[in-house]
């Protein structure tokens, strides 16, 4: 266990390939196809072949079972295949489980990716309908018939209870949103592009759960993204830069729930990711004044404020600032409330992205880039790097 050493899995991968659908609210095809669009994309990208994948990795949220997609993209034989559960706090951990796959020599080539119709289709932000009883999901029992119905409402819980902690008004979460539309305006595959927004678009927006206002909230899609890893040693003879995976961490806290850990010591901050940061830190040997970019996960925007404290870049209740003065580059694809919701793995691309130097919203000289995954939940991060 590597809750308190260096572990040895930085520097051994590198993400060599990224690759999507458009973004929309209706695809008008099978998720199973969305996927193998993305697939096809990423190895494109990559120059690399079907015949050269020998791993799949996805998120156990996903209709697209690993064989399935596989056989459809025209993938042959697989040495290594696996799903991390979670929701959104899998993202960082599928590209995890590809670099210890890599590492290890299990697999050589291992695609990732997560493609649903999740606003034509099932609609995460409707909340819990139809689960099937499990042990899990008991947790759910002591909030449900109060009326904590869906993800906003569980995120308001904890969202109110920042707030009064620190002293904020719910203005406090304006920064995050406004950030996040400034980069979509400027981002084509955004779906909010050319529509940035105001401190007072955000205030005067509709409540969904107070503190929770409507542009608090990421939006809902349909589409899909891959993400290709291999070894660094062969990433070098691929056409792109490599992103080097410098560490990657998961983490879940003491008495963590998923979405309703309402039962903790404090419910201002994420332990769960704590848990990553320390680890991602204590891996890759940098500290916060060394990352250039930050994509953070961002379904709702208290946590991204919370994440931004959690990880060391300003003190507790001070992150609404750090973020108003932009001094750290945010979520510069739009992040999941402008460009996409793909349970942050367009993130994923979007630090691949500005390693690469290829961002429509490049970070000039960015050598370091961190990336979270969903936040309330079991969860994980990464930091890329350079080759070099």
């Amino acid at each position: 266990m590597s809750l308190r050493t260096r572990d040895g899995l930085g520097g051994k991968a590198a993400i060599v390939g990224i690759g999507a659908t458009e973004f929309s609210k209706d695809s008008g095809r099978s998720e199973l196809r969305l996927a193998v669009e993305a697939v096809r994309a990423a190895l494109d990208d990559a120059g690399l072949s079907p015949a050269d994948v020998d791993g799949m990795v996805t998120f156990t949220m996903d209709t697209n079972p690993e064989i399935t997609v596989a056989q459809a993209a025209g993938i042959g034989e697989l040495s290594f295949f696996s799903r991390v559960h979670y929701g959104g706090g899998a993202a960082c951990a599928t590209i995890q489980q590809a670099a210890l796959a890599v590492a290890t020599g299990v697999a050589e080539v291992v695609v990732c990716y997560r493609a649903f119709n999740e606003r034509s289709g099932r609609r995460f932000g409707s909340g819990v309908q139809r689960r099937e009883p499990s042990a899990e999901g008991a947790a759910l029992g002591w909030s449900l018939p109060f009326g904590l119905l869906t993800p906003a409402s569980w995120v308001a819980m904890a969202a109110q209870r920042y707030l009064h902690t620190y002293g904020l008004t719910a203005d406090a979460f304006g920064p995050v949103a406004v950030t996040d539309r400034k980069y979509a305006a400027t981002n084509p595959a955004a779906y909010f592009h050319g529509k940035p927004i105001t401190l007072a678009d955000h205030a005067a927006s509709r409540w969904i759960a107070e503190p929770l206002r409507l542009l608090d909230c990421c939006q809902e899609t349909d589409g899909g993204q891959a993400i290709v890893v291999t070894s660094v040693e062969r990433a070098r003879d691929l056409p792109h830069p490599p992103a080097v995976i410098r560490a990657a961490a998961q983490g879940a806290g003491r008495a963590q729930e998923q979405m309703t850990g309402f039962y903790r010591d404090d419910l201002s901050g994420l332990p769960e990711m704590s848990v990553v940061a320390q680890q991602l830190w204590r891996t890759s040997g940098l500290a916060p004044s060394e990352v250039d970019v930050g994509i953070l996960y961002d379904h709702f925007t208290p946590f991204v404020l919370m994440q931004l404290e959690e990880f060391g870049f300003c003190e507790p209740g001070e992150a609404t600032g750090f973020v108003a003065e932009e001094r750290l580059p945010l979520n510069t694809h739009g992040g999941q409330l402008g460009e996409a919701y793909l349970h942050g793995m367009n993130g994923v691309a979007e630090a691949v992205r500005q390693i690469r130097g290829t961002s429509v919203n490049q970070i000039p000289g960015a050598a370091h880039t961190l990336v979270t995954a969903g936040t309330g939940v079991p969860t994980s991060g990464l930091i890329l790097g350079s080759d070099g």
